[in-house]
């Protein structure tokens, strides 16, 4: 039997994941490459929003308002982000090829886990169906 769904004005969309990253430039560059992205536009001078098929968008962010005294930002120590492939054999090496940062091999013939340039642990997943 189905709960009823209580009415809300949120949707049930991401519109996009934020990563807060150290240098908006470098990081923008990084991604753009493992990602194979083209365009994006800078916002604020602190945001920069790439292309993404799922979601409005990636957001690379120096998050200015979220720092801390020493104006350092946490950055995430679990992966927070899946990125999906066919082939989860060619993207291993592809990252391996790109020097990225491996923090594990392909576990269960399905993900790996990685470091961006800002030290976020994020992972790819053999997409299914």
């Amino acid at each position: 039997m189905n709960t009823p769904i209580n009415k809300t004005p949120i949707k049930n969309r991401i519109g996009g994941v934020f990563v807060p990253v150290r240098d908006l430039e470098k990081a923008s560059n990084w991604y753009s490459k493992i990602l194979g992205l083209q365009g994006g536009e800078i916002f604020f001078g602190h945001l920069y929003t790439a292309p993404m098929d799922g979601t409005a968008g990636l957001l690379l962010d120096t998050m200015p308002k979220w720092r801390n005294e020493e104006g350092n930002i946490s950055t995430y120590q679990v992966p927070a982000i899946q990125f999906l492939t066919n082939d989860i054999q060619a993207a291993y090496q592809f990252m391996k090829e790109n020097n990225v940062e491996l923090v594990t091999q392909i576990e269960d013939d399905f993900y790996f886990v990685f470091k961006d340039p800002d030290g976020n642990l994020l992972m790819i997943c053999r997409e299914t169906a």
